[in-house]
This record gives structure tokens, C-alpha cells and sequence, in this order.
């Protein structure tokens, strides 16, 4: 390889190796940031989904019609992912493990609710039903940002024409190490409810929480049961979605600030080798000319 071409890749690498390192330096930023909301609204929604659990178990809710299960309607999917790509395998692992949660279903009997571009573009373009979709969803997102989805959830739920809900999302577990789950939220159900609690919790650190069941605490609900699981249950839909937010977000940042910083060690290493190959060509393009130096002041000296 011609030394010109060798000195433009080193160039080039070099370019790209500050475009990596500035992308993970502003990465490592929102990850701090994101797991901290993420590890902080762990212990609130696993309070929140506890209770539901335990008034899970009342007859009264049960006959809710968020408990009721039927086959009439589509099963509804909801999937979060990012809007931006360089995260590794992350969007690949959520798409892969939905796909495995609609397959049970035909296509024309799934509806996919989008959080951000690369679950949208992936299902719309096979051509699966997505009556709603949302892009660039801030990392700063509130719990009243989720009324739109979770009453859509709730009225095509009560209304048969969705038969089951579920939601997909990248669980956070540390910063080199996230997870594909999928969750049931709809219909209700106490042994889903307790999955997704055990879930919750992380088995270890600052957030971490017993694991020893509860005992099961019987409700007074004033002023009649009806009323109030009328305004508790859309609520805790929304804990669930909003946890599934957070819980994709830290893994997002984690998992880019990761994905940057081996582009960035990989492109520092192909610098070197890069350099290393130049020397050995410079080296080698000086030994030629002094040999035919040397060769011509001896050929001048037997003349």
C-alpha cells in the first residue's frame, strides 16, 4: 500500500475516533442521568404494582373488566426501542423478542404501539397495524405523559377489541448488561403482577429489596370498590408503561456509551496498527534510496 494511502486511512480513523469519543463522552452523560431515574422510580412502581397485587385478589376486582379475559379483539403490542441506532444490539434484541411475542398471532391480528423510530419503521414496513406511534420521546418524560396510550389501552380492552395487552422493553440490569422482556398488562392478573414486581427489584445494590412474599393485607375501600378501582387501575397501567420507559432509556444511554467506547478503543487500535505499517513502509522507502545512493557512489567509484 502507497504511503499516501496509508497516511489518509490514518487520517480518517483518527476523525472517526474523535466522533466516537465525543458520542460516548455526551452518552456517559445521559446514562448517569437515566439510570438514576430509572434505579430511583424502581422502588415507587414496585409499591405501586404491590398494591395492585394485593387488591388483585379481592373478589370485588376481579370481576373488573380489566380482569375479565376473552378471545374477541387483536392482541395488542407495545414495544419501546430508541430513535437512533449505534446502541449496540439493543433495538435488535427488542424487535427479535416481540417478534416472538406476535408470532403466536397472525398479522392482521396484532396491533404494535410504537415508543420511538425503530420499532415504528421495523412493523410498519411489514406491514402490521400501529394505530399509535411515538418518536423522539425525551428522556425526561412524566407519568401524565402516558394518559394518551393507557386510555387507548383501557377503552380498546374494555370494548373487546384487544384481548391482550403486552409490553416490550429493554430491562436495565447494569451498564454493560440489558435484557429483552416482555410483560403481560392486560388482562390484570395477580400471578403477572407478582413476576413483574420480582422483576423490579434488583438483587443487589443501593435500589435492591426483599424478596420474602408479603402477606396478602385485606382492603376497606371507601367510598365503594367500584370508584376506586375506576381511578387505581388506569393509574397503575401508567406505572407500568412509565417503568418500561425508564427501564429502555438507561438501557439506551448504557448501552451507546458502551457501543462508543469500544468504536472508539477499536479505532484507536487501527490507528496504531495503521502507523506501525507506515513506519515499516517509510522505513523501507528510506532503505531504497540509500541503497541506490550508495549503489550509484560506488558504480562513480570503479568508473
Amino acid at each position: 500500500m502507497a504511503l499516501k494511502q496509508i497516511k489518509n486511512k490514518i487520517k480518517a480513523t483518527e476523525r472517526t475516533s474523535k466522533v466516537t469519543k465525543a458520542m460516548q463522552a455526551v452518552s456517559a452523560v445521559k446514562m448517569r442521568k437515566s439510570q438514576e431515574r430509572a434505579l430511583a422510580g424502581r422502588p415507587f412502581a414496585e409499591a405501586a404494582l404491590r398494591i395492585l397485587e394485593h387488591v388483585s385478589r379481592d373478589y370485588g376486582a376481579q370481576s373488573h373488566p380489566l380482569f375479565a379475559e376473552h378471545a374477541e379483539g387483536k392482541h395488542a403490542v407495545v414495544v419501546v426501542t430508541s430513535d437512533k441506532g449505534l446502541a449496540g444490539s439493543l433495538n435488535s434484541s427488542v424487535l427479535k423478542e416481540a417478534e416472538r411475542v406476535v408470532a403466536a398471532s397472525s398479522k392482521e391480528n396484532v396491533a404494535v404501539i410504537c415508543f420511538g423510530r425503530k420499532s415504528y419503521e421495523h412493523f410498519s414496513r411489514r406491514g402490521y397495524e400501529v394505530p399509535l406511534h411515538f418518536l423522539n420521546v425525551q428522556d425526561d418524560v412524566s407519568l401524565d405523559d402516558f394518559e394518551v396510550v393507557a386510555s387507548h389501552l383501557i377503552s380498546e380492552f374494555s370494548a373487546k377489541r384487544y384481548h391482550a395487552v403486552h409490553v416490550v422493553y429493554e430491562s436495565f440490569i447494569s451498564t454493560f448488561a440489558q435484557e429483552a422482556v416482555s410483560e403481560r398488562i392486560l388482562p390484570l392478573k395477580s400471578a403477572s403482577l407478582q413476576e413483574i414486581v420480582a422483576g423490579i427489584t434488583p438483587s443487589a445494590g443501593k435500589w435492591s429489596g426483599t424478596a420474602e412474599e408479603r402477606p396478602h393485607i385485606p382492603y376497606t375501600v371507601e367510598p365503594s370498590g367500584e370508584e376506586v378501582y375506576a381511578e387505581i387501575f388506569p393509574l397503575l397501567i401508567k406505572v407500568m408503561l412509565y417503568h418500561a420507559l425508564l427501564e429502555s432509556k438507561a438501557s439506551e444511554h448504557s448501552a451507546r456509551m458502551v457501543a462508543m467506547k469500544n468504536a472508539t478503543d477499536k479505532a484507536e487500535e487501527v490507528e496504531r496498527t495503521l502507523t506501525l505499517a507506515y513506519n515499516k513502509e517509510r522505513q523501507s522507502v528510506i532503505t531504497a534510496e540509500v541503497s541506490e545512493i550508495t549503489g550509484g557512489i560506488e558504480a562513480m567509484k570503479a568508473a
